[in-house]
């Protein structure tokens, strides 16, 4: 937590809580070592996500796993057969964070699902333990879509998340949108973001969202802008777990990411190692915080709406796209967290507040400079993002 006193006192994740950082389909289970789950770790994940041949393969890999000091979500084939099974065989191995149900469920699979978790839950009373299932983005195919299959099961996406929130006991909400395309940014990733956050803040569960770090189809090589616009508008939003989609590379080779499919390091690597550097070191703003004030400012985004101040702060201008603005609390400490939209220029930005208010900046490394001046005029770099801090009287 950040120091009641003392701008120049630094805080660390510890006593702010770790924030889940997930690799999404992490270490291949073809190279199941040691070595290669350490790599995984000064990547700076510290949960993992594989999908494993049988119950011994994963055995091994939380052996593993618990060497190199990652969690794991277990997962491997017929698991859901026998839900009982699986939680009593691995419910007590300090490596397991999770079980892992489904991936992009139709809301056919609802009730199915349902019924898993409360058999998981049954067999496994370990409160540190959640069923993890991963909804799909709101550009997902509904059941009026034309000359396609439905992916929702729904008419709209809101009917799917509202009877998924409803008939799904999840203690964590999670959903994947991949926004950055060749074709630019996709016009309603905001909007996922606030229905996502108010069906778990309804819900009084914590919510995970995704950055893509692999290029395939439409979408880019990653860049560390392209990893920065998503982590950071996701932390802005509440998000309290990150994932990336993916960490090692599909078999067929194609698409560039951390680890290629022959097991090597792409440059990849060494953006999400930077990436997660950051998150960690600004865990005392977002782990376990809450959002009590956001908007938007530049053309807003569908589904969002425009950004308004709350004191101390009389003013936010920015030039460019335009910004996500947030303000998150945990107990009388506020931060203003300001996020760069365009991924590819800087953003012009002014800050003013009230006179005889206390601010500082957050600096990446989790160190706080106090500004004497009344207001802070910068420029944030593309999909990056300005916090300043003060306590709430």
């Amino acid at each position: 937590m950040l120091p009641e006193g003392g701008h120049e006192k630094r805080w660390t994740s510890t006593e702010a809580g770790e924030m889940p950082i997930l690799a999404w389909v992490g270490v291949d289970p073809a190279h199941t070592t040691v070595e290669r789950f350490r790599e995984l770790a000064e990547a700076g994940f510290n949960q993992n996500l594989s999908f494993y041949a049988d119950a011994g393969a994963m055995a091994k890999a939380l052996d593993i796993a618990q060497q190199a000091r990652v969690k794991m979500h277990v997962c491997y084939t017929d698991m859901l057969n026998d839900p009982s099974d699986a939680a009593k065989r691995f419910k007590d191995h300090p490596a397991v964070a999770a079980w892992t149900l489904k991936d992009e469920p139709s809301a056919a699979d609802f009730v199915r699902l349902s019924k898993a978790i409360e058999q998981f839950e049954a067999a496994d009373r370990n409160p540190d333990h959640f069923c993890y299932i991963n909804l799909f983005p709101n550009y997902a195919n509904p059941m009026t879509h034309e000359g396609a299959a439905s992916q929702l099961g729904t008419a709209t996406y809101q009917e799917h998340l509202d009877r998924f929130i409803k008939e799904v006991p999840v203690k964590v909400l999670s959903f994947d949108h991949y926004p950055i395309t060749d074709k630019g940014l996709r016009p309603l990733w905001y909007q996922n973001l606030e229905a996502i956050a108010r069906a778990a803040a309804e819900k009084r569960i914590p919510f995970w969202a995704f950055a893509l770090s692999i290029s395939h189809g439409p979408y880019p090589v990653p860049t560390l802008a392209h990893l920065r616009l998503q982590v950071y508008s996701d932390l802005a939003y509440g998000a309290q777990g990150i994932q990336y989609f993916t960490y090692w590379a599909p078999l067929d080779g194609k698409g560039q990411c951390p680890i290629t499919a022959d097991g090597k390091k792409s440059p990849v690597y060494d953006l999400v190692k930077q990436m997660n550097r950051e998150i960690r070191g600004l865990s005392g703003v977002f782990v376990g915080s809450r959002v009590v004030a956001l908007g938007h400012t530049g053309k807003i985004p569908e589904g969002t709406r425009p950004y308004a101040a709350v004191a101390p702060i009389t003013g936010a201008k920015t030039g460019g796209d335009g910004a996500v603005v947030s303000v998150l609390a945990r107990d009388k400490r506020r931060f203003l967290v300001i996020v760069n939209r365009d991924y590819a220029k800087p953003m012009p930005l002014e800050i003013s507040w009230q006179q005889g208010a206390a601010l500082a900046s957050v600096r990446k490394d989790g160190t706080l400079e106090p500004i004497a001046a009344p207001k802070r005029q910068t420029a944030v770099e593309p999909g990056d993002v300005e916090i300043l801090t003060w306590l709430e009287k």
